[in-house]
């Protein structure tokens, strides 16, 4: 007649104190990890198209729409104090291409500059560099034509880097500081990601992506189902 060991009292309290600590350790870790989701919850994100526009100085505002012209407001903008303006203006190139209806954006600067896409600028025949806003060296000029007159313009005519604006908050939540790369993750029925996004920080900015209507239309922007930013790596050679 074989004999089957039971456990001893002292075994099955072994046991059962194993089991609880187990399920204790592993209520903490969940618990500390959805806290963690929620205390570095992404701030939002607004990803727009920017289309072709211009941007004037008080002077070239003056020669185009006329000695008392002021500019008036379409409508406003995203990010603080921008907007886009009533007034537009016609861009000609060497080809004697031209595009109508070019809306200005406001509010004034202290240069004029043109911001096009890179089929715009192929329209036109304009190799437009890409740069960032105001940084004009050694860039291609054109001819704008307004109501009241036309400008020559020497330099300013860019393809716009694509780029992301974002206060001081939103820099220290994903690790960036100016002028460094992100990465835009696009999920649409073209779904992309596209890179080299430029970080512009300041206090003012809220958190919102340009793209140029290429690069939007490439990715399906507009029907995006999700949008999402992460830090560009560098792979060292």
């Amino acid at each position: 007649m074989s004999t089957v060991n039971r456990p001893t009292a002292s075994a099955d309290r072994d046991t059962i104190e194993a089991l609880v600590c187990k399920t204790l350790q592993r209520y903490r870790f969940t618990t500390s990890a959805a806290s963690n989701d929620h205390t570095s919850k992404p701030p939002r994100l607004v990803a727009n198209i920017s289309a072709r526009h211009v941007h004037l100085d008080k002077q070239g505002l003056r020669k185009l729409f006329g000695p008392d012209a002021a500019l008036s407001v379409q409508k406003q903008l995203y990010q603080n104090d921008s907007l886009a303006a009533d007034q537009t203006v016609t861009v000609f190139g060497p080809r004697q291409q031209m595009i109508a209806n070019v809306r200005v954006l406001g509010p004034l600067r202290d240069y004029n500059q043109v911001e096009l896409a890179f089929s715009d600028a192929r329209f036109l025949g304009i190799d437009a560099s890409i740069r960032l806003s105001g940084d004009h060296t050694e860039t291609p000029g054109c001819y704008l034509v307004g109501p009241a007159g036309g400008l020559q313009l020497q330099s300013g005519v860019i393809r716009a880097a694509r780029h992301v604006h974002m206060s001081v908050a939103d820099a220290d939540f994903y690790g960036v500081k100016s002028g460094d790369r992100m990465c835009l993750v696009v999920d649409s029925e073209q779904s992309g990601t596209l890179g080299g996004l430029i970080c512009r920080i300041s206090n003012s900015s809220k958190l919102e992506v340009h793209l140029d209507t290429d690069e939007g239309n490439a990715v399906d922007l507009i029907r995006a189902r999700k949008v999402y930013l992460e830090k560009e790596t560098v792979d060292n050679p």
